[in-house]
């Protein structure tokens, strides 16, 4: 009886030990699986999901179930955990899109793969334009709205500096939700690079005695003319009404200082009306940007064409003509402007 107790013992455990065995590649195989198989979305082909800053693994697993993954929550929470290997997941809106397994999510919420959109700044905008351009954009926070102009770019670290003209215009992509101070950091980043290389770049006997200054006359190009084969010209022309001691002359600064109470249509009053813009009135440069300059204005600023004119006139057509003297001036103003504005 004892001989027949003990082979049961024994038999009983061989059947527990085979069981937990097969029980044992069952987790591993249904583990191996699993994962591998596109998640479940609830009735829709895409869904969306916000990581809080600092959230775990098991928040994350949650905001994505909530958002309609149509699994467990404690189930995608282990599989981060175990297969993420203390790997941190970072911040920000996430797409879960049909087709997409365990593994993709996890991939995604590791490299911070977060959904991200594009907003563009256009070369010749004015600040002004900027912020509205920034207030429309979509899923970006409007942070910037709360300062004045002052405060933003003492929050910026530019504490005294004028906005007008720091940010390059480029196309900035950002993560869905988050602030617009993060994209004119960028923006402000890269006109700090992009105008020192420039400036690095200058020719030898240039006025200008300052990256300011040369921001400020590149910024003046970029309104005056859209014709890349113009721009050095354009700048040979103020460079050297700088080196004559000549007022510029330039409209686009004049409609500047006018503000709003430009209509459209520049009058011989208003270049004559003295603002700290008006180079009609003034010489020398105004006392900052007039626009966002781009790259090929920034280097025409610094390396202008090798030209005796002193004087240019809209064509009508995009271009412009360029006079060495005042009489062929006036002879190409009548040809091509018949007394309207366009000429300098």
């Amino acid at each position: 009886m004892a001989v027949l107790r003990s082979r049961l013992v024994r038999v009983f455990f061989k059947l527990l030990v085979t069981l937990l065995i097969v029980a044992a590649l069952a987790a591993s195989a249904a583990l191996w699986w699993w994962p591998r198989q596109p998640l479940e979305l609830a009735g829709v082909a895409r869904l969306e999901f916000e990581v809080p800053a600092g959230a775990s693994m098991r928040t994350a697993a949650q905001q994505a179930v909530k958002a309609g993954v149509q699994t467990r929550p404690e189930l995608l929470y282990w599989f981060f955990r175990l297969a993420g290997r203390g790997q941190v997941i970072q911040q920000g809106t996430y797409e879960v899109a049909q087709g997409m397994n365990a593994h993709d999510l996890l991939d995604k919420l590791v490299r911070g793969n977060r959904i991200e959109l594009p907003v563009t700044l256009l070369e010749g905008w004015t600040f002004q334009q900027v912020r509205q351009a920034l207030a429309r954009a979509d899923g970006l926070k409007n942070d910037s709205a709360a300062f004045s102009d002052e405060a933003l770019m003492r929050s910026l670290g530019k504490p005294g500096v004028a906005p007008e003209g720091r940010f390059f215009p480029d196309t900035y992509r950002y993560a869905k939700n988050s602030s617009d101070m993060n994209v004119l950091r960028r923006a402000m980043r890269l006109m700090d690079e992009r105008l020192a290389a420039a400036w690095a770049r200058r020719a030898p006997d240039l006025p200008l005695q300052t990256p300011e200054q040369a921001l400020i006359l590149a910024s003046i190009i970029e309104k005056e003319t859209g014709l890349d084969q113009d721009r050095a010209l354009v700048a040979g022309v103020f460079n050297n009404r700088l080196r004559a001691g000549m007022p510029l002359q330039t409209d686009p600064t004049v409609i500047y200082g006018m503000g709003s109470h430009f209509d459209g249509n520049l009058r011989k009053r208003d270049l004559q009306t003295d603002t700290p813009y008006n180079t009609y009135t003034r010489r020398g440069l105004p006392p900052t940007p007039i626009a966002m300059p781009g790259k090929a204005s920034l280097m025409a600023a610094v390396q202008p064409a090798n030209t005796m004119a002193l004087y240019f006139v809209a064509r009508g057509d995009g271009s412009s003509h360029f006079s060495s003297n005042l009489a062929e001036h006036n002879a190409a103003v009548r040809r091509y402007q018949l007394g309207s504005s366009g000429a300098h």
